[in-house]
């Protein structure tokens, strides 16, 4: 078999195969047996590989792949950006306007316990920028959803990245906002129909938010944070950071901070973000 296209992509994650191993694969897509291609992909245990991929329903998988909208790193819309990262998605399942991963994008992340200054900071921010860039965020609790809704009010477009299935929600309060960015912005996850939150999906999920923006905005951030595996992806991977400061007595702001000594650009409005783009 040769890999061709999304469904093709699926099916393989369907049997168990990480996202790494297919890109291993297509670094030499060739038609090769069942055996060849979990070898390529060094899979562990190949036996139960094969026997996974060779019982799935193809007809129930085709019913359940095309329930949603989907962009392959096959295919030539696949944004350059994110294509361009170390271990970038090679299926991306979607609601909404796709044409947006084309435009210019910043990420905002930071707490999920933000303050009242963190979500007027967010406000504040957004609304200077002037709706010059696609807002991204996680559609978590606290600076995501603050950024998503800021970004609404002020008549500009929104991506929300998702670590669950595009039919699941998390948190769950956030359900309303899910389905009127789905509908009206753009709802984005590598994960599959049906797929659950787990841990391990959202240090993953902030890779995508790095790779398809411009830079990241950092707000109410500690040390050890999701928000800080984000900006490290993102310097990783040549984007900017903006971090905006914060207090030292609380420690709410303490990964913003270090940033700013490690580099990032400290900024206090969104003009600041502006100034270092060409517009």
């Amino acid at each position: 078999m040769r890999i061709s296209n999304g469904f093709d992509i699926y099916k393989l994650k369907r049997a168990g195969m990480t996202n790494l191993s297919i890109l291993r694969i297509l670094e030499n897509n060739e038609n090769q047996s069942l055996s060849q291609i979990a070898q390529l992909g060094r899979i562990k245990n190949k036996e139960i590989f094969i026997e996974k991929y060779k019982s799935l329903d193809i007809k129930k998988e085709k019913k359940n792949y095309r329930q949603f909208s989907s962009i392959s790193i096959l295919d030539s819309e696949y944004p350059t950006r994110l294509k361009e990262i170390y271990n970038p998605p090679v299926l991306l399942f979607y609601s909404g306007n796709i044409d947006l991963l084309q435009k210019p994008i910043l990420s905002f992340v930071g707490s999920r316990n933000a303050s009242k200054i963190g979500i007027k900071t967010v406000h504040k921010l957004i609304t200077e920028l002037g709706n010059k860039f696609v807002i991204a965020s996680g559609l978590a609790a606290g600076i995501d959803t603050a950024s998503h809704i800021s970004t609404m009010k002020n008549k500009g477009k929104t991506i929300a990245v998702i670590g669950t299935g595009l039919d699941r929600y998390y948190p769950k309060e956030n359900r309303e906002i899910q389905n009127f960015i789905s509908r009206n912005h753009l709802l984005l996850t590598e994960y599959l129909p049906g797929e659950s939150p787990k841990r391990f999906h959202f240090p993953e999920r902030n890779r995508i938010l790095a790779g398809i923006a411009l830079g990241v905005v950092v707000i109410e951030a500690r040390i050890k944070s999701g928000s800080l595996i984000t900006c490290q992806r993102a310097l990783d991977e040549g984007r900017d950071v903006f971090a905006v400061p914060g207090n030292i007595i609380e420690g709410n702001s303490s990964g913003c901070n270090f940033l700013i000594q490690d580099g990032a650009k400290l900024i206090n409005s969104g003009l600041d973000v502006i100034l270092e783009y060409d517009f």
